[in-house]
């Protein structure tokens, strides 16, 4: 496994898994933190039903309101981000990636205060445990 890369706020990280079994294994991974998995939209078969193709690629949205309301309390503004965003995608070469906004993009973004970002730094454990074989 190679080291995420980061670029314009965003972190990507490679995965060996098929686009389904590497949001799967997310969504499992959510659920076993008891984290709230808000929804998981399937891009590609949204696509398909309107007649398009585009590669595999889900979105998964979930938080903790224990986690997130206190930051959206303090930085209103926050809450343009939150809850949480993983994408699971597949590039036109078939590999499969992790792509979600670095908690120090969104603290800047957002003036927020270091003590808050903690509570949603937990995102880099899960996508990184998600990505592993």
């Amino acid at each position: 496994m190679s080291t995420p890369t980061t670029d314009n706020g965003i972190v990507t990280l490679p995965t060996h898994r098929s686009v389904a079994e590497a949001a799967d294994r997310l969504a499992a991974l959510i659920e076993a933190k008891q984290i709230l998995l808000f929804a998981r939209i399937d891009f590609a078969a949204d696509a398909q039903r309107a007649g398009l193709t585009m590669n595999p690629s889900q979105l998964l949205v979930f938080g903790n309101p224990r986690a997130g309301t206190p930051l959206m309390q303090a930085v209103p503004t926050a809450a343009l981000d939150l809850p949480l965003k993983v994408l699971v995608w597949q590039d036109g070469d078939g590999r499969v990636w992790f792509s979600y906004n670095a908690t120090s993009y969104l603290q800047a973004r957002h003036g927020a205060p270091a003590d808050l970002m903690k509570a949603i730094d937990g995102v880099v454990a899960l996508v990184q445990a998600a990505a592993a074989d």
